[in-house]
């Protein structure tokens, strides 16, 4: 029943989303890791896993998406909250590139008052002080909370955005492309069609971007394979030269304490399912180079057999993270345990920047 579909993959054609749920529910793991592994060396030849150095900033805490998995966020009056100041940002980018990192993630939040002025303020500011330094900054959602009110088109505020500096975009706020998840699990952000239209956009203005997927919680099989095709058919669309999307990053969700794991019944998502999705990623996204696996929210050891189901990308060391780590993420990973880590998985260790072009290694690290 399987091998058809296998065969298929192996050619790189598309597969639907019930084809896709299907292998996912009842395919062997054995299998799904062989299939996964030869497209992954079609995409990606050779025995480089690659990774990177950079810092992720949150610009302020102060947030009004309502996403029931967060314990991040803080309503504008609430307590301990905070807006990253100047001073702040030039402590945080001086460790980073002693550290030999030269990108900054830097993650809004919904903020009621802040307006385009602000961000591009800000992105200005940033790129006067540090050229050099690369900006991979806020996401769909954000951009939308922006047009939503200035009252402009998507497009005017990714230009302006870029104008002031916006090197990427990365894929945050997708959780799962599905409006009725959307609604119970991130009420006030984007809708999935809004996600989708900011991010061609973004294409449309060869702006790099990556995409996302988090998983594992009350959405279904079927609509993890729907949000995969989405992700897949908008990446056909993009225009010749345009780098799309660059890598998918799926993540199981981490729920420890939120308003989602309380009210919800969430069991956490087993190594095998990781590895499980990992591998239908890779089979259904047959225009994607990259596939990252997220060693900070499954660990080590899971990361690395992730790197032979797929995967060919560890990410980020992240010297910096608050979110995820607020609803349980615990992993760390400095640069050398980085290079350790995929070089005992079996490959060879290259460090890359976001457009995924292989670097030097800065001296000292």
């Amino acid at each position: 029943m399987f091998a058809a579909l296998f065969e298929r993959a192996l050619r790189l054609e598309s597969l639907s989303a019930s084809e896709g749920e299907l292998l996912l529910k009842e395919a062997s793991t054995p299998d799904l890791i062989w299939v996964a592994d030869f497209l992954r060396r079609l995409h990606k030849p050779g025995d480089v896993v690659t990774w990177m150095i950079d810092r992720n900033v949150n610009i302020t805490n102060i947030c009004i998406s309502g996403c029931t998995f967060c314990n991040f966020h803080r309503k504008i009056n609430g307590e301990g909250t905070y807006t990253t100041t100047e001073e702040e940002y030039v402590e945080k980018i001086d460790q980073m590139i002693r550290l030999g990192g030269s990108q900054l993630l830097l993650q809004g939040g919904m903020h009621p008052h802040y307006g385009l002025k602000f961000y591009t303020d800000l992105f200005s500011d940033l790129k006067k002080k540090y050229p050099g330094v690369k900006l991979h900054a806020l996401g769909p959602p954000e951009v939308v909370h922006i047009a939503r009110k200035e009252r402009l088109p998507f497009r005017e505020i990714l230009l302006r955005l870029m104008e002031a500096g916006l090197d990427s975009l990365p894929g945050a706020g997708a959780e799962i492309l599905c409006d009725r998840v959307r609604k119970q699990v991130s009420p006030g952000k984007a809708s999935a069609q809004d996600w989708l239209d900011v991010m061609k956009e973004a294409h449309q203005l060869h702006l790099l971007t990556s995409a996302t997927m988090m998983f594992g919680h009350i959405e279904t099989p079927l609509e993890r394979m729907e949000h995969l095709v989405k992700l897949r058919e908008l990446q056909e669309q993009k225009p010749a030269g345009s780098p799309g999307f660059k890598a998918f990053i799926p993540w199981p969700i981490m729920s420890e304490g939120t308003e989602l794991g309380k009210s919800a019944e969430i069991k956490p998502t087993l190594p095998v399912e990781y590895i499980r999705m990992i591998a239908i990623s890779r089979i259904m996204l047959n225009n994607f180079e990259n596939i990252q696996a997220s060693w900070l929210t499954v660990g080590r050891e899971t990361g690395q057999l992730a790197l032979h189901a797929g995967a060919n990308d560890l990410g980020s060391i992240m010297i910096e993270e608050n979110v995820v780590s607020a609803a349980g993420a615990s992993f760390t990973m400095n640069a050398t345990q980085m290079q350790k880590c995929i070089q005992e998985a079996g490959f060879i260790p290259r460090l890359r920047n976001q457009g995924y072009d292989l670097i030097a290694l800065p001296e000292g690290i």
